[in-house]
């Protein structure tokens, strides 16, 4: 929930009061913003992990359309993460430590 509930605050709930003025269609905004919280997952590095939260994206987006509620979307949000690790791609989404040695 530590790194879950700002990621919802900047993904969701800003993004969603922010933006909606832009879109004319629902599908619209859930579809731009299941894009840039994708692209963010490029530090990662790796096309597994941007295309599994596009996909999360889309849920969380479409969730947080039908609820407004930024609590309800970071649960499920921390849930699925935790699914994520469960089943064994978590390898995917933590890169740890980064130490160079010279």
């Amino acid at each position: 929930l530590i790194s879950v509930y700002p990621q919802e605050l900047l993904y969701r709930t800003f993004f969603f009061h922010r933006y909606k003025m832009l879109f004319n269609k629902k599908w619209q905004i859930i579809t731009v913003n299941a894009l840039l919280f994708g692209y963010m997952h490029i530090i990662f590095q790796n096309w597994v992990a941007v295309g599994l939260t596009v996909a999360g994206g889309f849920l969380f987006a479409s969730i947080y359309q039908r609820t407004r509620s930024t609590l309800y979307v970071s649960v499920a949000h921390a849930l699925y993460g935790e699914l994520i690790f469960t089943v064994g791609w978590g390898t995917y989404f933590y890169t740890g430590t980064l130490l160079t040695l010279s």
